[in-house]
């Protein structure tokens, strides 16, 4: 089986026109577009989720609400919606939709996680808002996520300085931002 396609884009973010697995691409560390969204519940709660033991990256450790890769010929709204209602749904038929996400910015990103591991990625940062859910009313995708949970900033800054969570600074910084001038 070949895996996810993905786009492999140049240093600027811009296509290639080649196509290659996802294995493929972070083997060669190759550029290539990921999405990472912050769901936000009417407290201004940010939800985070454990991150299954089994990952590849960051095994076990809590993680920003979604991130995935885009697949090939994706746009970043679709994929950020595909994520969550793969990883992370609410029971009673729930779906996110594309014109509920805000677009915060895009960021880049190299990091060498092992000799045959390198990411090299161009990640689009949006924040969804809910109402109405709590971490009792998700289920998620088992083989991606462990557990789930709604956090404030002071929380997620003391998992920051205990490193039980996924280093994001730029995702971090402007959600604190954003929150701080609501």
């Amino acid at each position: 089986m070949q895996g996810e396609l993905i786009d492999v884009l140049n240093e600027d973010g811009v296509f290639t026109g080649q196509v290659l697995s996802r294995e493929e691409v972070h083997k060669k560390g190759l550029w290539h577009r990921s999405i990472v969204v912050a769901i936000l519940n009417e407290k201004n709660e940010i939800l985070l989720q454990q991150r299954s033991a089994n990952k590849e990256k960051n095994a076990g450790m809590w993680d920003i609400s979604v991130a995935g890769h885009l697949s090939s010929g994706q746009d970043s709204l679709s994929a950020a919606a595909r994520e969550i209602n793969e990883e992370v749904s609410v029971l009673l038929g729930y779906r996110t939709e594309i014109k509920d996400f805000r677009y915060m910015y895009c960021f880049r990103k190299e990091q060498k996680v092992r000799e045959d591991f390198i990411e090299r990625q161009f990640y689009d940062f949006f924040i969804l808002r809910t109402s109405g859910v709590d971490d009792k009313t998700l289920y998620f995708q088992k083989e991606e996520v462990q557990a789930v949970k709604f956090v404030d900033l002071t929380t997620i800054q003391k998992m920051i300085d205990n490193h039980e969570i996924v280093e994001r600074p730029e995702v971090y910084q402007v959600l604190t931002n954003f929150l701080f001038r609501l």
